[in-house]
């Protein structure tokens, strides 16, 4: 397929694109907002200032820009960095993040990679650099943007052996997207060479950012309050299971029921990756008989502990205190083939983790934390709850694992600065 192809794909496609968005925002109704930004007929003033693009699909990878979007602002105290998303998630966790930036950090959605729109968008703002995050490979994005003189830098990037089997097969298009990008900052070697593979001309590895990433003080302040409500008067063990998805929830209520050899009074803290299922998975915990508690419900001057057998963190931008409050956690997308999540914000607070099988989506660093001791991987949801219940029986071997959870993050940090060195070489 070439770019032709692919853009006329995309006008064939823009009205069930479209109508599909609205469906979504029924759930969502972030979805039914900013429609103009999508098509580029609207958004933020394009400013004075110079203009850094940093664009994060959704919420990983905003919250993974946070170091690199905090040292960018450092590196150009005279620019602003233009954040853009696809997700009104996404865009909820930037403007939480960088709220404390005011106005140099202004936020949009990316419009639709259709040519003229992407066109059209880096006329207005007319950024340094347009930076992606990770995996954001837009074909008419990229082109435009070399016309346009824009440097454009991969960042963060991973691309696992699936997604290179699907970037070939997508032909002319990916390749000719892959060589026009002007610097790749790779995680890992085996990154580096699937992406070099593709055609990109300057990959360099520079490990992860969010390695870099630091837990905000009020983030864990949120954590001790949310233990002290868990614990009541006398402290009870805390499994996460933490990004869980659809279809991975039954399977761990169902060990979790079962398992006659957890602590007494343990408490499962059950957290979905997306929002619009947290109504439902509350259904599947009451189908099965467990009583629960929402975090959306626990009041802040309440000290009343919680008596429930699962609590659901049904709240955005959390993530970090559900760690602190918990004693191990499961990173969700790993039981079934989906890929799994990043594990290193539960490895820099000193968690013991356990995984799933599927770990394609971060496996380099997966690998590197189960070799190291960090985490443990299981085969299915009645060992993870087994080794979850070993785990809060046992202090020593929980304490000795969140040990080497802390310094298996450490070892890796510093991948933002060496990113922002090389954005440095290439726009001065």
């Amino acid at each position: 397929m070439n770019r032709t192809l692919y853009s006329s794909l995309w006008w064939l496609a823009m009205p069930a694109v479209l109508a599909r968005l609205w469906w979504r925002g029924r759930k969502e109704p972030g979805y039914r907002a900013h429609w103009d930004e999508r098509l580029s007929l609207g958004g933020p003033a394009a400013g004075e200032q110079p203009t850094i693009m940093v664009h994060a699909v959704s919420v990983g990878e905003t919250r993974a820009s946070e170091p690199l979007v905090d040292a960018l602002l450092l590196a150009y105290p005279d620019s602003r960095i233009l954040l853009t998303h696809m997700t009104p998630t996404g865009r909820a966790t930037g403007r939480d993040l960088f709220a404390r930036h005011g106005e140099r950090v202004v936020q949009a959605y990316l419009p639709y990679d259709t040519g003229w729109m992407t066109t059209r968008f880096l006329r207005r703002y007319r950024p340094r650099a347009c930076i992606l995050m990770e995996t954001e490979v837009w074909p008419n994005l990229i082109h435009a943007c070399t016309q346009q003189g824009v440097p454009v830098v991969l960042a963060n990037a991973r691309l696992s052996e699936r997604s290179l089997k699907r970037g070939r097969k997508a032909g002319a298009v990916m390749l000719e997207a892959a060589r026009s990008f002007t610097l790749v900052a790779a995680q890992t070697d085996a990154d580096a060479a699937r992406i070099a593979s593709l055609g990109a001309p300057n990959v360099v590895v520079t490990g992860s950012v969010k390695f870099d990433i630091v837990p905000p003080p009020s983030a864990l302040e949120k954590g001790a309050w949310l233990r002290t409500r868990i614990d009541g008067a006398a402290r009870r063990p805390v499994f996460l299971c933490a990004s869980t998805r659809e279809g991975e929830e039954t399977l761990i209520l169902e060990a979790w029921r079962q398992n006659r050899d957890k602590p007494q009074h343990a408490l499962l803290l059950l957290v979905p990756r997306h929002p619009q299922r947290f109504d439902d998975v509350a259904k599947l915990v009451e189908a099965r008989g467990l009583t629960l508690a929402r975090r959306s419900r626990l009041d802040g001057d309440n000290t009343a502990a919680i008596d429930a057998d699962v609590l659901l963190g049904d709240s955005m931008g959390e993530m970090f205190a559900y760690y602190a409050a918990c004693d191990c956690a499961y990173i969700g997308g790993s039981l079934l083939p989906l890929g799994g999540q990043n594990l290193i914000e539960a490895c820099a607070l000193g968690k013991p983790v356990l995984v799933g099988e599927h770990t394609f989506n971060f496996l380099d660093a997966t690998i590197d934390a189960v070799d190291g001791g960090a985490a443990l991987r299981v085969p299915d949801a009645s060992a993870l709850v087994r080794e979850a219940a070993r785990l809060l029986h046992d202090d020593a071997a929980r304490a000795a694992m969140g040990a080497r959870a802390l310094a298996f993050a450490g070892r890796h940090r510093g991948a933002t600065l060496r990113t922002v060195e090389l954005v440095q070489r290439l726009i001065g």
